[in-house]
């Protein structure tokens, strides 16, 4: 039998720590959530593994790695209200909980939702609430958020995200156009919005949110 508290020390050893990511929160909320949980049955072997798991028709959790730098790209506070979107079985969402305020996990049907609330509050998660929505178009009536955060890839940033961040909030994502993404903050000022690419990566598109294919002449 896998011993998971094992494997997720040491996930965060080698997989987080030597990956730049030094953040003592950071560290502390991947050290203390069970992303096995999260994991199908089927995938939980690779609960651990240096690489990206499938759970859902269109969901994929990032490897260790890409989620723990991204969310320390974004620089979430304490006091800070999070927008999860596509957070699909919500182990994203679990270890944003654990570093702001507040977390609103946003999934498209009625079956995922409810199987991410189950299992964010078996994980004594009490700050976090997951809601059903159309993902390109947010959740509005629950921002404005300091944080909204993608952990999949994109051909670039839809609008009403935009919209929604507070002044002097933050965006991540990771913007791809063919194999290779970049992860990038987008931080809003006033009516203006500047972005900075923390790092390469690449994983697959959010369904529906698939890059146009280009002409060939």
């Amino acid at each position: 039998m896998t011993d998971f508290s094992a494997a997720r020390a040491s996930m965060v050893e080698s997989q987080i720590r030597t990956s730049d990511v030094t953040d003592l929160d950071i560290l502390g909320a991947f050290r203390h959530t069970a992303r096995e949980a999260f994991v199908p049955t089927a995938r939980k072997a690779l609960s651990y593994a240096d690489c990206q798991v499938e759970t859902d028709e269109g969901r994929t959790m990032l490897s260790p790695r890409d989620l723990s730098k991204m969310i320390q790209a974004v620089e979430i506070e304490p006091q800070d209200v999070v927008l999860d979107v596509a957070c699909g079985r919500g182990y994203s969402t679990a270890i944003l909980a654990q570093l702001a305020d507040t977390v609103v996990g946003l999934e498209t049907d009625e079956a995922a939702v409810a199987r991410a609330t189950e299992l964010l509050v078996e994980a004594d998660i009490s700050n976090a609430a997951v809601v059903q929505g159309d993902l390109k178009s947010g959740a509005a009536e629950h921002g404005p958020f300091d944080v909204i955060f993608v952990g999949a890839a994109l051909p670039r940033v839809h609008r009403p995200w935009f919209s929604q961040l507070a002044n002097g909030g933050r965006l991540v994502c990771i913007i791809q156009i063919g194999p290779v993404g970049r992860v990038t903050v987008f931080t809003k000022s006033g009516d203006a919005v500047g972005e900075t690419v923390a790092f390469d990566t690449s994983a697959p598109y959010l369904p529906g949110f698939e890059a146009e294919p280009a002409f060939v002449f």
